[in-house]
């Protein structure tokens, strides 16, 4: 954690989590789990210099695809699609390209998942 101030910190979280996510999301304050997300995860981490927003997606899409959860992806990639921080056909190589580190199975989970979000977007 930094010295500023909780507000301040829980501020520069919320509006970090605004960015990563392309939509506005509420302060839950009391709930331990969110407030900790909020401080430290966004206002510390998601900010550190160094890495872009895309660069941390980049890693963030890999990470959960190596773990199989492909709830997380449907968020994360629906995010990078709003953000115009990866397109279609950037969403589908990282499919292809995650199938020879991860596997073929967990990189199906990740594939379906683009078809998925990119299908809801076509509709909109």
């Amino acid at each position: 954690m930094t010295d500023d101030q909780p507000s301040d910190t829980r501020q520069r979280g919320l509006k970090k989590m605004s960015e990563v996510y392309g939509f506005d999301l509420p302060d839950l304050e009391g709930d331990p789990f969110y407030e900790v997300t909020v401080d430290h995860l966004f206002a510390d981490i998601w900010n550190r210099p160094g890495l872009s927003l895309r660069d941390r997606r980049l890693l963030l899409i890999g990470a959960i695809t190596a773990q199989g959860n492909s709830e997380i992806a449907e968020i994360q990639v629906g995010a990078a699609l709003r953000n115009g921080e990866l397109d279609a056909e950037q969403l589908r190589e990282i499919s292809v390209f995650l199938a020879h580190y991860v596997g073929w199975p967990t990189a199906t989970k990740l594939d379906g998942v683009i078809r998925k979000t990119l299908a809801k977007k076509q509709q909109k």
